[in-house]
This record gives structure tokens, C-alpha cells and sequence, in this order.
């Protein structure tokens, strides 16, 4: 059964920010959501958003949707995650990812190279940061070097292991996902026709090289909602934001999938040209039904239980491109008040 969260989104500035963000996932976590979502990118950390929300909620999952896995050394991350953990009473998802190897190298100062084999690396070297009570840990690897020998009593912590679930789009970073992480974090363009083939054949061949079942990784999708009594309007905002993911030669293996090359091709003209008319046109019905949801809020609850089979959790985030943050904020009420209809009767449609 698919349990679904949300993104912790905040509005307003200084604590503005932190206390609209936990007002959020407070309701979600009353509503029955498995899991609230932070994430970071040049301006903002994940890491301090979840420290908020674990101080102000007592039993939802608290995940990161992705943290950047180089932006902190592997001691750092051991480090806030013991911290993080602690203070949320073992409530903690560390969803990790490397963004593009480009942001890698200009946003990081790291080697863009082998961002696979640098992610399973720091997998290994977390675990084994994790166990530091237990004794030192010395490690060279590729691209990492830690021995770290405690001058005092490293207090355990609260959790045997912390769960790991890494972002993964190409061959390599599923595989890894499949042999070492606990989950795979999707991206807004994963389908449920290709978790099912692709995703899941490639988490297979990672989890066969570490013996272990497959299943053991959890497969969480990222569904874009655009909700608007405006339906044209709500479809455009999904078809924009669709629009801005399939530019990119990323998915082209998704969209050969579906049957949608041609549509890319216009759709990736339409951005080389910034026309944002000509991108959302030749954004198809077909694409939003498929990635998105774009509906009228008394039809969102009949919209999540039509959602196909593939996914054992989804995080429901406003389309993240083109909108205002009262916009975002808007949707996001509204994927609320959807999931309280869904969960109080889940089989409705």
C-alpha cells in the first residue's frame, strides 16, 4: 500500500518561515501523512528545517527530498544525522543526492566524475561512521578519507542503523540504490510504467551484486499536483512545469518509453527558444494524466486513488516551477484537504 507525505514548505521570512513550515507538517502529521519532505539548494539548507519540525511534531517521518550528499563531509553528516535523529526520537530519512556532476563541480568545488561510485563510497562510509561507538573507522577510498579514532565514550545512537535513500535517475546511480541504500528518492518525472520496468530492473541487478531482495529498498515517487478551480489553468502549470524536466537529455529514456520523443524534441526547441507558450503547448494531455495531477480540488481525492501501483511511498508537491510562493502555498492546503478525504475513505473513487 502507497503511504503518502508532503513537502514542508514555509512562507515569510525569519521565523515566519520555520513556524508556517511546521504548521504544515503538524496537519499532516494529524491527517495520517507518513512523511513530511526538506530539501536544500543554494540558498537553503535542509538540515535546519528539520530540526524545526522535529521539535514540533511527535510521530511523522522527517526526510530530506534530496540534501546534497557533497555538500558535507562524511563526519559532518554522521554528525547531524545522530543529532537530528536524537532529537526527533528516530523519525529521520536521510535522502541524499549529487545534483548534476556541473553542480557537483561550480556549487561544491568537488570532481564532477563517477557521481555513482562517489554515493555508494559515502553510503559505506556513513554506516560505518554510524557504528563510531563501537570503535575507530578508518577508511581510503576514492574519494574519501576518514580514520577518526575517539579520545572519548562516543554515546550510541538511538537507532541501530539510520535509513538512507538516495536520489537516482541514470543506470549507475539505480544500481547503487538497488545494492546499498535502504530507498531510491524519484524525481517528479518518474512514472509508474517506469518504476515498474526500468527503475525496478535496475535496482534489481544493484541488489543482486549485495545479495539481498530487492524489495528491501523502498521506491518513493515525487507526484507533482496542480489543483485550481481554474482547471485550463491547473493543467498549464503542470505542463510548464513538465516542460522545463523534459528539456533535459536526463529523461529521454522515459520519454522513448511512452512513446513521446517527438513531443520532446518540440518541447526541447520551445526552451532552446524561451517560449514558454510553444513549451507548454507541446507539453501533451497525455504527459500531464501520466506525471502529474491537474484538477479541480473536489476531484484531487479521486485523482489519488487512481494513481497506479509501483510506488510504496509519494511525496505530493505543487509544480516547482512558475509559481509563487503564495501559489505553492495555495496547493499545498489543497493536497491536504485532499489526503483528510482520501485516508478517511481511501477506496472511493
Amino acid at each position: 500500500m502507497t503511504t503518502f507525505g508532503v513537502n514542508a514548505f514555509g512562507v515569510g521570512r525569519g521565523p515566519e518561515r520555520f513556524e508556517t513550515m511546521t504548521e504544515l507538517a503538524r496537519e499532516a502529521e494529524e491527517i495520517g501523512c507518513a512523511a513530511v519532505w526538506t530539501s536544500e539548494l543554494y540558498s537553503r539548507s535542509a538540515t535546519v528545517p528539520m530540526a524545526a519540525l522535529a521539535a514540533g511534531t511527535s510521530t511523522i517521518g522527517i526526510g530530506t527530498n534530496i540534501a546534497y550528499g557533497v555538500g558535507r563531509s562524511p563526519l559532518m553528516w554522521a554528525a547531524e544525522a545522530r543529532d537530528l535523529d536524537e532529537l526527533s526520537n528516530g523519525r529521520i530519512i536521510l535522502g541524499l543526492g549529487n545534483g548534476t556532476p556541473k553542480m557537483m563541480q561550480a556549487w561544491h568545488g568537488v570532481s564532477g566524475e563517477a557521481p555513482a561510485a562517489r554515493m555508494a563510497e559515502l553510503l559505506t562510509v556513513l554506516k560505518a561512521l554510524w557504528r563510531l561507538h563501537e570503535g575507530p573507522v578508518h577508511h581510503d577510498g576514492r574519494f574519501y578519507h576518514v580514520h577518526i579514532s575517539p579520545t572519548s565514550d562516543v554515546p550510541q545512537p538511538i537507532r541501530p542503523e539510520i535509513p538512507i535513500w538516495i536520489a537516482g535517475v541514470n543506470k549507475l546511480m539505480l544500481r547503487t540504490a538497488g545494492e546499498r541504500a535502504d530507498g531510491l528518492v524519484g524525481h517528479p518525472m518518474f512514472t509508474a510504467d517506469y518504476v515498474r520496468g526500468p527503475v525496478a530492473d535496475e535496482i534489481a541487478t544493484g541488489a543482486a551484486v549485495s545479495g539481498r531482495d530487492p524489495a528491501e529498498v523502498a521506491i518513493m515517487g515525487i507526484r507533482m499536483c496542480a489543483i485550481n478551480e481554474d482547471v485550463d489553468l491547473a493543467r498549464r502549470q503542470a505542463a510548464y512545469a513538465i516542460g522545463q524536466y523534459a528539456a533535459s537529455r536526463v529523461y529521454d529514456h522515459l520519454f522513448e518509453l511512452h512513446g513521446w520523443s517527438a513531443e520532446q524534441k518540440k518541447i526541447r526547441q520551445a526552451a532552446r527558444d524561451r517560449d514558454a507558450e510553444a513549451l507548454i503547448d507541446a507539453v501533451t494531455d497525455d504527459m500531464i494524466d501520466t506525471i502529474a495531477i491537474a484538477c479541480r480540488p473536489a476531484e484531487f481525492p479521486e485523482a489519488l486513488a487512481r494513481i497506479p501501483d509501483g510506488f510504496d511511498h509519494l511525496d505530493l508537491i505543487a509544480p516547482p516551477w512558475g509559481l509563487s510562493d503564495q501559489e505553492t502555498r495555495a496547493i499545498n492546503a489543497e493536497i491536504l484537504a485532499g489526503l483528510r478525504v482520501h485516508f478517511a475513505n481511501p477506496v472511493a473513487v
